[in-house]
């Protein structure tokens, strides 16, 4: 308060000893916005949608403009008058009583113009000393850290922190009056009747699936699942890489860029190198089989192929983390970081059961589960960008006569159907008719046998086992397994490399 009054009075303005550093902060602007809004409270709207009583450096004028924006809201007017009586009237600001010193901010008060533009300082000083607090807590951390608290914790939680500094505004909880989810409603079906396919949600480059999502909805985690050999990681693949070659980039007022079709991808491949996830897009994109590229198996034609292919990759936004093991909070700290720095509008894990919990180890895999499928989950609404997260399947579906998948067969943890928005399973009958091949074509049942593999070659089903927002169902799909590609049945959009 001693400050407060000795600016207002323009006493003490002798420079600072070198030795002690004061935070940052303007009190004159804070005691000129005040003034304003005590003089018209119309003022006040100017800066409440993102000025807060926190953002205040003076305590009393913390407590007066929360005052005021309560008396607004309350349908009242905000005066000297009206807010003294619920301030303590024996409290001094200097020499000054807090009526008397409402009294001066009013009286000097000049124009309620310059509002916004104290509301913006006043909140970038806060901001300043936001960062100064959490440079501060970083170094004491540092030295007096505990011996069972490595530093990447440390790293992964300033990261964080930083990261919830930036975005303050955006993602900061709480509630939300209905008028403004109705808007954001509104401007979703704008959206999506603008966007290409006329989805709400990012198209995933397959109609069909598309056709029962209505595409990949922001802030959802969408769980996908299937027995070893199935494909689930070609399909994520191919989902990924469709979003990331179809972006088309925004400016919005600001200069920032949002996706328009497609988008930003960021993927975690657990479980492959970054080399041979390239490796089997570049399969799926230009036609030649995988094997053959990894043997060098390649005629000068397919060459020129992966040639025109890889030019063209160079330019698609597809980001490959292939860290094995990776921890829950160190996936969310990363994903953080490539959303400040290129964008991010879906994100890929390959798969949960290879990613460990944030905290000590444990032999309770299911809570640690329950933990990482928690932590996707609000990852995904913090972002405001789908997940698509792969899953293992249990073995029991092999014990089985019917190998279809079901919600119960999920790996180790009810949670990640309870966390999941959306569960597909993927299904390929072929992988296990196949194995059910006569051993000599002349038996009786190789017909029979022959005509139900026929019947199944090249699909695969798409099971929508659970999702909030739409229906469930089976999607089929065709499944070339040789360029590990997943199209709408009879797709003929795979051309364009052909010479």
């Amino acid at each position: 308060m001693n400050d407060a009054v000795r600016k207002l009075s323009g006493a003490g303005r002798e420079a600072p000893e070198a030795h002690h550093r004061e935070a940052p902060n303007n009190v004159e602007a804070e005691q000129a916005l005040l003034g304003a809004i005590l003089v018209n409270n119309d003022a006040y709207y100017r800066v409440s949608d993102f000025l807060k009583p926190i953002h205040f450096h003076e305590p009393l004028h913390r407590k007066i403009y929360e005052l005021a924006g309560d008396t607004i809201r309350m349908g009242k007017i905000a005066t000297t008058i009206t807010l003294k009586t619920h301030l303590p009237a024996d409290g001094k600001v200097g020499d000054l009583t807090i009526p008397q010193y409402l009294a001066r901010l009013a009286a000097e008060a000049v124009t309620i113009i310059n509002a916004e533009d104290y509301g913006r300082a006043i909140y970038d000083l806060a901001l300043r000393r936001s960062l100064i607090t959490i440079g501060e807590d970083m170094v004491n951390i540092a030295y007096d850290a505990p011996l069972d608290m490595p530093p990447q914790n440390q790293i992964e939680d300033a990261e964080r922190r930083l990261f919830e500094l930036a975005e303050t505004g955006r993602y900061d909880g709480g509630f939300q009056s209905f008028n403004d989810a109705v808007a954001q409603a509104i401007d979703m079906a704008g959206q999506a009747f603008e966007r290409d396919g006329s989805l709400s949600g990012i198209s995933t480059g397959i109609h069909s699936l598309d056709g029962r999502m209505g595409g990949l909805q922001r802030s959802d985690l969408i769980v996908l699942a299937g027995r070893p050999g199935m494909g689930k990681t070609s399909l994520a693949t191919n989902i990924a890489y469709n979003i990331a070659a179809s972006y088309e980039p925004e400016v919005q007022a600001d200069g920032s860029f949002k996706a328009r079709n497609g988008g930003v991808v960021g993927f975690y491949s657990l479980e492959m190198s970054s080399e041979q996830l390239a490796t089997r897009i570049i399969s799926e994109q230009t036609e030649v089989s995988s094997s053959k590229i990894r043997r060098g198996d390649i005629s000068e034609a397919d060459f020129e192929k992966l040639v025109a292919c890889s030019q063209m990759m160079q330019k698609v936004p597809l980001y490959i983390d292939q860290t094995g093991g990776i921890s829950i909070a160190q996936l969310s700290a990363r994903a953080r970081r490539l959303k400040r720095q290129r964008g991010l509008d879906c994100l890929v894990v390959d798969y949960i059961q290879l990613m460990t919990g944030s905290g000590k180890s444990s032999d309770n895999r299911v809570q640690e589960i329950t933990q990482i499928t928690t932590g996707l989950k609000a990852l995904g609404k913090e972002l405001n960008v789908p997940i698509i997260a792969l899953s293992q399947l249990s073995r029991q579906v092999e014990s089985r006569e019917d190998k279809r998948p079901q919600l119960s067969d999920l790996r180790e943890s009810g949670s990640i159907e309870q966390d999941a928005d959306v569960v597909l399973f993927v299904f390929r009958e072929e992988y296990y008719v196949k194995n059910l091949e006569p051993r000599d074509e002349f038996d009786p049942k190789y017909e029979e046998w022959k005509m139900k593999f026929e019947a199944v070659k090249g699909t695969a089903d798409v099971i929508i086992a659970k999702q909030r927002h739409g229906p469930t169902g089976t999607v089929k799909l065709a499944f070339q397994s040789e360029y590990t590609r997943f199209t709408d049945l009879a797709d003929p959009s795979f051309t364009q490399y052909e010479h």
